[in-house]
């Protein structure tokens, strides 16, 4: 729901040409590789340039679509090796600003950086889907009969997107999105590129590298998808994330009961949490309701510094009074938003077409996983209804020629869960690198010194980080104390690569 979140053998002989071009003169590419790009100053530090690329690459002589991409050129030019693409995820995330995320990093000094907008998505051709009525109300733990209103808004954002999606929307897919950085890569006149992608992006590399494994270089997956998990599985497992880490919260609460008076165990902390949230359901305290409450409990337990900040929120609840910090927590859920390319590249999977499988899930996950909005991700999705077929089936991810890369994986991040980075790096053969105790979404880049250190000293020097090892995250508290209001929106606002990708 968007506010949550929120082949016949002619064919396939073309599609093989597209996912392995020549530049012969029957390269039926050619015309798409050789293309000449006029740059333009567009973000600050930035040159932005529009790549032409065909629509369908089965057909590449007919309908034809324009990307933006962003450039940053290696500030040493002596020691430059080449291109490092960026994707910030999504799907559906604009990257064309990525390159001012990483402009101090060390690989900033040896590669050109190159952000864009991937095809339906900003500044490129875009894919753009009229506004649904909202049918259902917000609620973290929907009754029975509140579900087929969620059924029918999540139809009405799917017959609202494929009136105005036009006849481009089924070519929005992962596979032409990794077509068009190979065709990106040879415009750019580069033998090979290399790779740094965020949550959704993780997996565009993975089906890149698949697809075109002799033409990527070193290349890094941050908060990797799960390969077996495209796409409800993945949705569904982050509720059970976002409780496992209110959990882990609990946990540390109950030690501190001296401090929190909030119970002695684990069990009886969220005991009081239960209580609160029956409450706040027949009574609402000032502004904040039972489903303000879930979503505050759930994205705040994620991030450890803002653990005692909680608890005192939480407190105050208890004793009947407003909790501040709650309020900037829930409003920091409401990022959760999904767009027309989300909800059409999440469809170039089959979903599950019985609304009754979703209604089961929904009885377990409004009582189990109420947190953070856990129970959206096991209810009904524009995809149930999808109004287009696919043209090609999900790439196979394999590491057939494929480079060793890396993978980096934070224990309590709850978009993409931490099961998802180990069975990423086993079926790519990448070395994993752990952020323990850490709950945030998108690592490298975002202050953890240990991941930059042991990523830059890979992009930059081509050392790999040991098989598998591990970095600390962010600490938790060392007192019970909490902090201010302005502590914690200052932190919510500098999650790195948060700022630049909320819809993941």
């Amino acid at each position: 729901m968007r506010r949550y979140v929120s082949v016949g053998l002619a064919v396939a002989a073309v599609l093989s040409t597209a996912t392995a071009p020549s530049f012969g003169t029957t390269d039926p590419l050619a015309q798409f590789t050789t293309q000449q790009l006029t740059w333009s100053r567009c973000e600050k530090m930035l040159e932005c340039a529009d790549v032409i690329l065909p629509l369908d690459y089965s057909r590449p002589s007919a309908d034809r679509i324009s990307v933006r991409i962003s450039r940053l050129k290696a500030s040493d030019p002596t020691r430059r090796r080449g291109i490092l693409v960026l994707n910030p995820g999504g799907p559906g995330g604009s990257g064309i600003r990525m390159p001012q995320f990483l402009s101090q990093s060390a690989p900033a000094a040896v590669y050109d950086l190159i952000g864009f907008d991937p095809r339906g998505v900003g500044r490129s051709t875009a894919l753009n889907c009229r506004m649904a009525p909202d049918l259902a109300s917000v609620d973290s733990r929907p009754t029975d009969a509140d579900f087929p209103k969620w059924a029918a808004e999540a139809r009405a954002a799917e017959d609202a997107c494929q009136r105005s999606g036009g006849a481009i929307r089924p070519y929005i897919n992962t596979p032409n999105t990794a077509r068009d950085l190979d065709v990106i890569r040879a415009v750019l006149g580069e033998e090979k590129l290399n790779y740094l992608g965020y949550s959704y992006g993780t997996y565009l590399g993975a089906v890149y590298g698949s697809l075109f494994p002799q033409r990527l270089d070193r290349n890094v997956l941050d908060s990797a998808v799960h390969p077996e998990w495209v796409w409800r599985e993945q949705f569904r497992a982050q509720a059970v994330a976002y409780r496992r880490n209110v959990e882990i919260w609990a946990e540390w609460v109950a030690a501190r009961n001296d401090v929190f008076s909030l119970g002695t165990t684990a069990a009886e902390v969220m005991a009081v949490l239960e209580k609160i949230a029956a409450r706040l359901a027949v009574k609402p305290i000032g502004d904040q309701n039972r489903t303000m409450f879930d979503s505050a409990v759930g994205v705040g337990s994620r991030y450890r510094p803002l653990w005692s900040d909680i608890a005192a929120a939480v407190r105050n609840l208890k004793d009947g009074s407003p909790a501040e910090s709650a309020q900037l927590m829930a409003r920091a859920a409401e990022g959760d938003l999904v767009s027309g390319v989300f909800s059409t590249v999440t469809c170039e999977v089959d979903w599950p077409t019985d609304v009754e499988t979703y209604y089961e899930d929904m009885r377990v996950f409004r009582e189990r996983y109420p947190y953070g909005f856990g129970v959206v991700r096991a209810a009904p999705a524009s995809c149930t209804y999808r109004s287009f077929t696919p043209p090609e089936p999900a790439v196979p991810l394999r590491r057939d020629g494929y480079p060793i890369g890396v993978v980096v994986q934070a224990e309590g991040d709850t978009q993409t869960q931490y099961e998802s980075g180990p069975a990423m790096a086993s079926r790519l053969g990448h070395s994993l690198i752990t952020v323990t105790d850490e709950g945030r979404h998108g690592i490298y880049g975002a202050g953890n010194r240990c991941v930059n250190a042991e990523v830059d000293r890979y992009l930059v020097d081509g050392v790999l980080p040991d098989s598998s090892s591990e970095c600390p995250g962010d600490p938790r508290p060392t007192s019970g104390n909490p902090s201010s209001a302005v502590h914690v929106k200052s932190y919510l606002d500098g999650r790195g690569l948060a700022a630049w990708n909320q819809g993941d």
